[in-house]
């Protein structure tokens, strides 16, 4: 007797892209089952209902566009200028001061419960979803079982799926419907199953936590987020600053660290060339050190002989606070970071 699940593996196969396939060979029925199987059993040891259990093992289905996707991620090659060109654009601050102006009692609630101000809430929801508006297509029962059959962070996605089934029974949520990233992000803030297990709260107080349909829920989800990773609303994310062209690049990362006087004694100023605050905060500092290093391979090519040097413009970076490693800690980019710290000032 052909099992059920098989049959819709079938379909799922025969109406799916099947690239993925030709690299792997035939595909492994028996590793397909075997990852099933051993789902339900550990369902079962973690008390999962039968219910849930069997919603998400009625029709499973492979993806192989999922498993394309998570070998073909696209390398990063924008420069941080434009980045920050297409992730804070005329269109999201536009829409971000509609958001403020729908939601003030909404955002005034998680800045007073968790110290997280309005326009910092409201970066972070343009970010991930352009304030909801981007909707993810994939059911993600389905994204977690392709991804664990792939078979490279089979457990990490193993746990992703335990812990998604998890929320469904605690929230009487139908897991058949709950879409995310192929990648296993869901909702108005994209979090991971784990994440929104430690860190979902009920925004509505109607005793269930549902971050994709309910903003109420998303948003004091994430703020709970950020204030566990020890948000201080008193401190700013960043600041831009100017450096000296020669300035040595290998201090750009981020990680190398000093106070705001050792900075300035290295000729880190203001745009405008006025000195830095002398406080004694401590502060990392960020710049596009591939553009940087372009610039001046550049500059060095259009040299001869007969010519002097060509001047090389100073440098834009960003002096980086602890804020900035906190939202680092939610997506460890720092290009990501300075995007939040952008926006965020344009909804001020």
């Amino acid at each position: 007797m052909i099992r059920q699940g098989f049959l819709w593996l079938i379909v799922a196969m025969f109406f799916t892209p099947i690239d993925a396939f030709a690299q792997r060979g035939s595909f492994d029925v028996d590793r397909w089952y075997s990852i099933l199987d051993n789902l339900r059993s550990r369902a079962i040891n973690e008390n999962i209902s039968d219910d849930v259990i069997n919603d998400v093992l009625r029709t499973p289905a492979f993806i192989p566009s999922i498993v394309k996707s998570d070998k073909n991620q696209a390398e990063f090659k924008l420069t941080l200028n434009g980045y920050l060109d297409k992730t804070v654009s005329k269109g999201r601050i536009s829409s971000g001061k509609k958001m403020r102006a729908k939601y003030p009692t909404m955002l005034a609630n998680i800045e007073q419960k968790y110290g997280v101000p309005g326009h910092i809430m409201l970066a972070f929801w343009g970010l991930e979803s352009n304030y909801g508006a981007v909707k993810s297509r994939h059911k993600l029962t389905d994204a977690f079982l392709t991804l664990m059959y792939d078979g490279r962070r089979e457990t990490f996605f193993s746990n992703q799926l335990i812990a998604l089934m998890k929320i469904a029974d605690d929230n009487n949520l139908d897991i058949t419907n709950i879409r995310g990233s192929w990648a296993g992000a869901m909702g108005h803030f994209q979090f991971i199953p784990t994440t929104l297990a430690q860190y979902g709260a009920d925004g509505n107080g109607d005793g269930r936590i549902d971050i994709i349909n309910n903003i109420s829920d998303a948003m004091h989800s994430a703020g709970n987020y950020l204030n566990k990773l020890g948000w201080d609303k008193n401190e700013r994310i960043v600041r831009r600053v100017v450096l000296p062209a020669d300035f040595d690049v290998n201090l750009l990362d981020g990680k190398t660290k000093f106070s705001l006087p050792e900075w300035s004694a290295l000729g880190v100023t203001n745009p405008d060339g006025s000195t830095i605050p002398q406080t004694k905060m401590i502060a990392g500092l960020v710049a596009d050190v591939a553009e940087i290093k372009a610039q001046r391979a550049n500059s060095s090519d259009a040299n001869s002989p007969d010519t002097d040097i060509a001047p090389m413009p100073v440098i834009t970076a960003y002096l980086t606070y602890p804020n900035f490693y906190r939202i680092k800690k939610w997506n460890n980019s720092n290009w990501y970071a300075i995007a939040i710290a952008n926006l965020a000032d344009n909804l001020h």
